[in-house]
Parts: structure tokens; sequence; C-alpha cells
């Protein structure tokens, strides 16, 4: 099928029962007793793809299988499917899963998660995707910076490494996944025509201004800025490809300002390099969780975010 017949596919879907149903349920939970709302059906049938921004590591309480997944049931996509009231919900999303890990199974602890792709059966009427940061070796440039960037605290030593010899080596990693990426939204479309796609971004990891927190998160004040380019690059290159699919791009960046790795617990939505509440480092926590499922809901639905 022609790139150009899946865009006319994917928006038809675009006013499909997610638009209309889900943004009925919510207005009418809203303003009507509880006898009324319990009339009211979100999707029928709900799909979550993705890595561990998806899955959730280590946010209470971990849930099923393979268990190596890291797949909270306080994640996004649960807490997305509870105010849809869908009536199918089937979460495939994996910790440390690549795009190459929707077509093929993935090898984790105590398991193997079957090809996320495998979940799709043609009867969606919403599939939610947040993958790319695996693709440029997210949790590799977590551990070179938080190594190299110590050692030049005035400095710019994680820039430099993966600068050296003149090209970004991050850029072009981001420019290669973007191609993935694309790919991955085309069989989205070929194995749930009729569905809404929303391609989910990432949040807000470091400050979005100023130097940072050194040395409480070790990344340099140059590091810093070298790595929130990074971030925004990355969720640049996702919107693109969601725009040139026709499918919903879900920023989580712009409303996840100000509750970054540098804030204090109950303030921070992302935990540092040591986690101050349940969740893995450098990843959502429990508040950021619910931060990412308000923004996602507000996108599906056309209303505004709760704040």
């Amino acid at each position: 099928m022609s790139r150009s017949a899946h865009m006319v596919r994917r928006v038809a879907a675009r006013v499909g029962i997610v638009g209309t149903t889900a943004l009925a349920a919510l207005v009418t939970a809203a303003v009507a007793p509880a006898s009324a709302t319990a009339e009211i059906t979100g999707p029928d049938r709900y799909v979550a793809l993705g890595d561990s921004y998806t899955a959730g590591p280590l946010i209470p309480v971990q849930a099923g299988q393979p268990a190596g997944c890291l797949r909270s049931t306080a994640n996004y996509p649960t807490l997305v499917a509870k105010s849809l009231q869908a009536a199918t919900f089937v979460d495939v999303s994996c910790s440390g899963a690549t795009t190459k890990d929707l077509a093929a199974p993935q090898s984790v602890t105590l398991g193997q998660n079957p090809a996320q792709f495998d979940a799709l059966t043609g009867d969606e009427d919403l599939v939610t995707l947040g993958i790319g940061g695996n693709d440029i070796g997210f949790a590799s440039i977590i551990t070179d910076c938080a190594t190299r960037s110590p050692l030049m605290p005035l400095g710019s030593a994680c820039k430099d490494f993966y600068t050296a010899g003149g090209t970004d080596q991050l850029t072009a990693r981001i420019d290669a996944a973007g191609k993935l990426v694309a790919a991955a939204l085309d069989e989205i479309a070929d194995r749930s025509p009729d569905a809404r796609v929303a391609l989910v971004g990432y949040p807000a990891i470091l400050p979005d201004q100023g130097p940072g927190c050194f040395p409480l998160v070790p990344f340099s004040p140059g590091d810093v800025a070298y790595l929130r380019g990074v971030e925004k690059n990355l969720n640049a290159m996702l919107e693109q490809q969601a725009d040139d699919a026709g499918v919903t791009f879900v920023d989580t960046y712009t409303p996840t300002i100000g509750h970054d790795i540098c804030q204090p617990p109950g303030t921070k939505w992302i935990e540092g390099l040591v986690p101050t509440a349940p969740a893995a480092p450098v990843h959502p926590n429990a508040l950021g969780m619910k931060a990412i499922a308000a923004t996602v809901l507000a996108d599906l639905t056309g209303r505004a975010a709760a704040a």
C-alpha cells in the first residue's frame, strides 16, 4: 500500500471511536452521576507498544509476562485504558525495546517478549507507540556521559566524545532511527487499518534551561546543554515521522518541563541516577506516568490536560 493511502486511512481513523466516544466519556464523567457514566464505552481494543518509557520499570505494581519487561500497572497506557474505559487492553511494551523488537521476539531476563506487532489483530481502534530512544543508544549515552562528564566539570567531555572528528554520532543515530520509526508506523497501518495511532514522545529529562545540577546529576553544564539538544532532536524526529505518516504525535516534553531529574522529590517526574521514588534510573516515576497519561488523553480527546 502506498504511503499516501496509509495517510488517508489514518486521517479517517482520527474521527472514529477514540476521538468521539472517548471525549464523550471524559466530558460526561465530569458532570454526570456514576449511574450515567456506567453506560459510556471507550475503544473496543487498545494495544500499547513501546520501550521502558512506556512500560514503567520498577514502578509498583510490576506485572505481566515476561517479568523482565518490567511492565507496570501504573504506566501511562494502563492509565489511559482505564480513563477511556477500553473494552480490551493489551500492553506488550517492554523495557529495552528497539524498533526491531516490534517485529521480532526480544530476549529479556526470565523469558522472551514476543514480537510486539503480534498483538495487533486488525481489530484495534487505538494503538499507542513509544519507541526510538533505545535505537540511538539511550542506556549507553547515559553511562558514557555519567562517566566522562565529571572528568571535565567546566567542559563538555560527553559532547566532545560524541562529536569527535567533526561528526555528531547522536545526530546520525537519530536520522537513522527516523527511517525505522517510519517503517514501524507503516506496519501498524497495515496491521491495524482502522486504528487511531498515537506516537508518544519523550518527557523532559534534564532542565529545559540552565546548567543542570552538577554534581548531584553528574553532567557538566556543557553536557547538559548538549544532551538537552539531543533529546529535543529525537522528539523532533518523532514528530516529523508522525506528521509524515498522518498519525497523532503526543508531545510529552513541553508538559513535563520543570519536573526533570534535578527537581526535588514530589516535583520531579523523572528519577535521577539514584532514584528517590520507585522507578528505574533516568525514567518516569508514578507521577511522571500520570502526567504522560494526561497528555496522551488530552491529545486523543481534544480536551485540555488536567493541571
